[in-house]
């Protein structure tokens, strides 16, 4: 039985300080629980997967170790092994493949819903409800901006599910706009 949304959280909260990281975990939330809409798949179940995803990051940054630790943790917790295995796939160089519609929705949402995130804050009116895909895909040209989210990442995620670019920035970004509020994504609108 997957835990419930609340003990997801309080993991999040026990393990993860930082409020950017936080926020980023509820984006990705907010952004795989749409998908799961979409799919007519378990919203519940995905959303958790997506906002454990990086829960182990503070505290062990480096590729040797997250998200393995996390994982470790999960397990010891008894959460069930396909949470632990898309919450690895997610991460390219685990060795462990995606498969599953879950581990790529993860994925393709991971970079994605933090760059939309970034696009979103740098204009004027710091929000992402004025935000449309073609902002963003000029952003991608753009290296110098979120210089650290690998934009061959965002191409191969939006691949992996079968979207053009475009619209799976559009989903984003309307998955985003439900939570605006509570992603710091409403700004002055």
């Amino acid at each position: 039985m997957t835990p419930s949304r609340d003990e997801a959280w309080a993991l999040l909260s026990e393990w993860t300080q930082s409020d950017s990281l936080r926020k980023h975990a509820l984006a990705v939330e907010a952004a795989v629980r749409g998908y799961a809409r979409t799919y007519g798949e378990n919203e519940d179940d995905w959303g958790i997967v997506a906002l454990l995803h990086d829960f182990d990051y503070e505290r062990y940054p480096t590729a040797a170790d997250h998200p393995f630790r996390g994982c470790e943790e999960l397990r010891q917790r008894g959460y069930p092994e396909w949470v632990m295995r898309a919450i690895l796939s997610h991460a390219s160089y685990s060795g462990v493949p995606r498969e599953s519609l879950l581990e790529k929705t993860l994925f393709a949402c991971d970079e994605m819903a933090g760059f939309v995130t970034a696009a979103a804050l740098v204009r004027p009116t710091k929000s992402v409800l004025d935000l449309e895909a073609p902002s963003v895909i000029k952003r991608m040209k753009d290296k110098a901006f979120a210089r650290a989210v690998p934009r061959e990442d965002i191409h191969k995620g939006a691949a992996e599910l079968g979207l053009p670019l475009d619209e799976h920035i559009t989903n984003i970004i309307r998955f985003l706009r439900e939570r605006a509020g509570e992603l710091g994504l409403r700004g002055t609108l």
